[in-house]
């Protein structure tokens, strides 16, 4: 049984701030001076005909709460975006639909109530993919009928990726210290890959998923994304912990301090595992991540080449978990929303959805502004998955290909610590008419999404100043060793890595 806002936040509250060893604890940090000149990026060049559109809302007065919150904890008043699919008091939760325009449900998610607790400050809301992008197939990442279409800093006609593009973009732009994103299936290392920052996909359960619009309990986490691995794991830190609301996160193991050891890791003797099969077609994608492999090996790693054919039959039944949960765990979250919000229980037209049958039929009735650029078919399908006795078969059969017989059955037969690949290649053309246009590295993400297991991508260069990154995989619950790897690959990297520039791309730059 679900524990009520007050029990979840004394319960936070209870679990004191979260301190780190001397050695480890980051330099002083200027929080009021920076959220300051956050607040001013933002109005320069979140809005506008060429505005990035990452941000949907934000507090003018930032720099008064940064300045309270500038000895608290261990982000001591550092600015934070949050996606807008999970909730914080201050602000409507809207998973980038108009169904959910005025959902102010004044409660925070555990995950930001933790956050707060160590110090950190609710800048805004980060714009994303309407729904996480699980409305449809031909949708374009970055879109939502709340926020527009986010922009790519380093090319503004260029896509941010999704679900988590807000986030991605806001960080790359310098709109915030850091940013929180979730992640279904590469909704968070996508955006930060495309965009040119961190970004961090916890093993599932590290972080709590209560208050945040769902996809699938088997899946879903929320992660952070920030400039520096340092950054992320600090991050990580302030908003882990356990939630008796959700189950996933009670057997978690996690460490008290995910920034411990990740200024002295040595790579000497570390083997790391290349999905040689799983970088992709592209030429230049593929040189910035033999440069890449280079730098991993010139700091002592052993690289060790895998060739390995994913197992097609694991996304076929992922995709099938999908479908069932989200109609399950949306229903559960719209049942959930307090009356509070959106004026529930006023007249029939202030009722806030409380189905995936409701938001079919909302989506229907104001299709001209919800419906312009694409359909809602995947709502539709997953209304109609009910057969609970082929999702349980569905979930045993994707869970254990992903992890016991992909990950894991890697890491021990080829003997390595960790694996690597490209996360994806550049940015393609946004295109609100065709859709998206992934094309480049093929990438290895879906098999940690789908097991549950962690996955952190750290830029490693760029193709025509677009950047892209490099992504680490390790076993499930080896998070900290995941975000030391990385660490150590930041320190060795020789690749330049590009500015944002807020301009269209062209060839002459």
């Amino acid at each position: 049984m679900k524990k009520s806002l007050v029990s979840l936040f004394a319960f936070s509250l209870a679990l004191g701030p979260v301190t780190l060893s001397a050695e480890e604890t980051p330099e002083d940090y200027e929080a009021v001076d920076a959220a300051g000149e956050q607040v001013e990026r933002i109005k320069r060049y979140n809005d506008g005909e060429d505005g990035l559109n990452a941000v949907i809302t934000y507090s003018h007065t930032a720099g008064f709460k940064a300045r309270e919150m500038s000895d608290i904890g261990i982000l001591r008043g550092r600015t934070v975006l949050v996606k807008d699919n999970i909730e914080t008091e201050e602000f409507a939760t809207t998973a980038g639909s108009l169904a959910l325009k005025n959902n102010f449900t004044r409660r925070d998610a555990p995950l930001v109530a933790n956050m707060r607790r160590n110090g950190g400050v609710v800048l805004g809301k980060a714009n994303l993919s309407e729904w996480a992008n699980i409305r449809s197939n031909n949708s374009t990442s970055g879109w939502s009928a709340i926020g527009g279409l986010t922009r790519n800093p380093h090319a503004i006609d260029r896509n941010s990726c999704g679900s988590s593009s807000g986030s991605g973009s806001a960080v790359a732009a310098g709109f915030a210290w850091g940013a929180i994103g979730t992640e279904t299936n590469g909704s968070i290392t996508c955006p930060a890959a495309i965009n040119g920052v961190v970004g961090f996909k916890p093993s599932v359960g590290i972080v709590s998923r209560t208050h945040v619009v769902p996809i699938s309990s088997t899946q879903d986490t929320a992660g952070p994304m920030t400039k520096t691995v340092y950054d992320t794991a600090l991050l990580l830190t302030a908003i882990a912990g356990e939630d008796p609301a959700d189950s996933a996160t009670l057997d978690a193991i996690r460490v008290n301090d995910y920034t411990a050891g990740l200024s002295d890791y040595s790579l000497q003797g570390v083997r790391i595992g290349v999905m040689r099969g799983q970088i992709g077609d592209n030429a230049q994608v593929a040189e910035v991540f033999e440069t890449a492999l280079a730098d991993l090996e010139a700091a002592g790693a052993v690289i060790v080449d895998i060739e390995h054919e994913v197992n097609d039959e694991m996304y076929g039944n992922s995709f099938t978990v999908l479908m069932y949960e989200l109609r399950e765990e949306m229903g559960k979250y719209l049942e959930g929303i307090p009356a509070i919000a959106g004026g529930r229980g006023e007249t029939d037209s202030d009722v806030a959805p409380r189905s995936l049958a409701d938001l079919i039929a909302f989506n229907k009735e104001n299709a001209t502004t919800e419906m312009r650029w694409f359909d809602q078919s995947l709502f539709e399908l997953a209304e109609s998955t009910t057969d609970r006795e082929a999702y349980e078969k569905a979930r045993e059969t994707a869970v254990r290909i992903a992890g016991e017989e992909t990950l894991d059955a890697l890491m021990e037969e080829h003997d390595v610590a960790f694996l690597v690949a490209p996360t994806r290649g550049p940015a393609w053309m946004s295109d609100l008419v065709l859709g998206d246009q992934f094309n480049g590295s093929i990438g290895f993400g879906s098999p940690a999404a789908i097991a549950g297991y962690p996955h952190l991508t750290v830029p490693m260069g760029a193709v025509e100043r677009l950047p892209v990154g490099i992504s680490f995989f390790g076993a499930k619950w080896a998070d900290h060793d995941v975000l030391k790897v990385g660490a150590a690959y930041e320190r060795a990297r020789t690749a330049e890595l590009p500015t944002p520039s807020f301009k269209r791309w062209s060839p002459e730059g």
